[in-house]
């Protein structure tokens, strides 16, 4: 473990850290996930609180976050969506149901140790970057920690337990082809945090990444150019591809899931209309035990919920090559290992 001090830091994108400070983290949530396999007591947030605004609905962050602050010996505060005034942003149109973040955000430091938030999607009106916005207003004017439970942009907290699983999984990542593939889905309302997230944390492990989708679907250019930085730092390798077929092929990690047709500029919201005739025309972005077969034996992974028999056939997502409860459990202890270090 690298000599890294993280207390007070924010956590919003994995953008932010280099490879000694993801190692630390990870490395500190695999000593503590050791603790609680082995039942020791880690009370290391003794009496510390964690306040949580979801504007977005949640299991598994939700929850991951509360059993972990309690494992660590503290409390998370659910403010629950419809419980809580949406943010105002300066320049925003204020409406009886709004607070101003800046009021919010340093309310909340006098009461704790770190807040945490969950916003994308119809509060943020489907705009590109403004719930990342949001995220980071929170944290200009908070004197405590800022963690991004996801936003439009990142998912950096999935992104640690995507690692952490495939760490324990694969051993050394290290020219491992990692396949992050765009998959069908009913429904549009896709954001893309978790997809740049993953390539992101790939990206510091000398991965093969790959990245797969039809046309239209591009992620932000500011994230496949970090993604592309990390490789030439840390080693490994960064491709396109528009076929999934030919991703998959020799894959030892693949990760199908759908994400929308998004103006990444935020200029203009995501046209529902035009994300749905990207998706019904490539119904065949489904990943299936054929294409399983294509792979080097490779674990699928999946944030969840997952949308069975359009992402996924249910022989795949059951299968044993399937690391969707670990990689779900594992949100508790990475975001444990990045709490102990932050707070």
């Amino acid at each position: 473990m690298a000599a890294t001090n993280l207390q007070g830091r924010d956590f919003i994108t994995l953008m932010d850290l280099d490879r000694e400070q993801v190692e630390t983290i990870l490395d500190t949530a695999d000593d503590l996930k050791r603790k609680w396999i082995r039942g020791e007591p880690h009370r290391l947030l003794q009496d510390k609180s964690l306040f949580m605004l979801f504007y977005n609905t949640s299991l598994r962050t939700r929850n991951s976050f509360e059993a972990g602050m309690t494992q660590l010996g503290g409390h998370a505060h659910f403010l629950q969506p419809g419980a809580v005034y949406t943010p105002a942003l300066p320049g925003d149109e204020v409406a009886y149901s709004t607070e101003r973040v800046a009021d919010v955000a340093r309310v909340l430091a006098e009461m704790g140790h770190a807040t945490a938030l969950r916003i994308y999607g119809k509060p943020t009106g489907w705009l590109y970057g403004k719930g990342d916005q949001i995220v980071r207003e929170f944290a200009r004017w908070s004197r405590i920690p800022v963690i991004n439970m996801e936003d439009d942009m990142y998912h950096p907290c999935q992104a640690l337990a995507d690692v952490m699983t495939m760490r324990e999984k694969l051993g050394e990542l290290r020219g491992k082809k990692f396949v992050m593939s765009w998959a069908y889905s009913g429904s549009v309302e896709k954001p893309l945090a978790v997809p740049q997230s993953a390539i992101l944390g790939a990206s510091f492990f000398g991965m093969d990444i790959v990245l797969a989708h039809p046309e239209g679907l591009d992620l932000d250019p500011n994230v496949l150019q970090a993604t592309k930085d990390n490789v030439r730092r840390y080693g490994g390798s960064f491709e396109l591809s528009s076929d999934m077929d030919e991703a998959f092929r020799g894959a030892h990690v693949v990760y199908p899931k759908a994400w929308t047709a998004q103006d990444t500029s935020g200029k203009t919201p995501m046209d529902p209309e035009k994300a749905k005739k990207i998706f019904e025309a490539n119904k065949d972005w489904l990943c299936t035990k054929e294409k399983m077969a294509l792979t080097d034996d490779a674990i699928y992974m999946h944030c969840l919920p997952a949308d069975r028999g359009m992402e996924v056939t249910d022989e795949v997502i059951d299968g044993p090559n399937s690391v969707i409860v670990e990689e779900a459990a594992n949100r508790m202890h990475a975001q444990k290992g990045l709490m102990a270090l932050i707070m």
